[in-house]
C-alpha cells in the first residue's frame, strides 16, 4: 500500500515480495547503518531469514495504527529501487514497552542511496502529513557522532535541543525537534 508519494518517491509498506526482503537484509545486515540505530536487538542481521522477522516486528508494532504510523521502504519513482526506509512512531519511553505521546521520525537509507536528498524528501513528506492530522510536534533521534542524519535533521528545519536520556531505555541521543507549523 501507499502511504505517500513525493516528486521523486513512492513511501509504500515494506511487503514479503523476496526483493523487498533482500533489501531489508541487505540494508540491515550492514554495521555501518546498524551501528547508528538506537538499541536494536538482532541487529545487524547476519541470516536473510531475519528479513521476515523483521518486517513480521514492524506489522506487528504498526497493527493498531490505522496507518497513520509505520515503518515503510522509500521506493525511488524513476529506477523502483528501494532507497531505505522511513518511519513515523510514538517514541518507546525509559520503560521500552511503554510508549509515549512524543512521536519520531526516524530513516535508514542504503549506502549505493546515500546523498541524493531521499531521506529528506521522504521525512518532509510524513512530517507534513503528521502535522496535517495535528501532532504539535515530531522527533527525530540521532546517535551522537552520526553527522549525516544530524545534517537531514537540520535541513527539514528541526532544531538541535541536546542529548537526551528521555526515550529507548534512558539511551543518551542527539535530540531534535520540529513543531507544527502553526504551533
Amino acid at each position: 500500500m501507499t502511504v505517500v508519494t513525493t516528486e521523486r518517491l513512492i513511501l509504500r509498506d515494506w511487503t514479503d515480495d523476496p526483493a523487498d526482503l533482500a533489501r531489508i537484509y541487505d540494508i540491515y545486515s550492514r554495521p555501518d547503518i546498524t551501528r547508528w540505530l538506537a538499541v536494536s536487538p538482532g541487529l545487524p542481521m547476519t541470516d536473510p531469514a531475519q528479513a521476515a522477522e523483521r518486517l513480521q516486528i514492524w506489522r506487528d508494532r504498526h497493527a493498531a495504527d490505522d496507518g497513520r504510523y509505520g515503518t515503510w521502504a522509500i521506493e525511488v519513482r524513476e529506477t523502483g529501487q528501494v532507497a531505505g526506509t522511513v518511519l513515523l512512531k510514538p517514541l518507546p519511553g525509559i520503560d521500552e514497552a511503554v510508549l509515549t505521546e512524543h512521536i519520531e521520525t526516524g530513516w535508514h537509507l542504503h549506502p549505493d542511496s546515500w546523498g541524493h536528498g531521499y531521506a529528506t524528501e521522504a521525512a518532509s513528506a510524513l512530517l507534513a502529513r503528521e502535522f496535517a492530522a495535528g501532532a504539535p510536534e515530531v522527533y527525530a533521534l540521532v546517535s551522537p557522532g552520526n553527522e549525516a542524519s544530524m545534517a537531514v535533521c537540520r535541513r527539514l528545519g528541526m532544531a538541535h535541543v541536546g542529548q537526551r536520556t528521555d526515550w529507548y531505555g534512558g539511551e543518551l541521543l542527539e535530540t531534535f525537534v520540529l513543531r507544527a507549523p502553526d504551533a
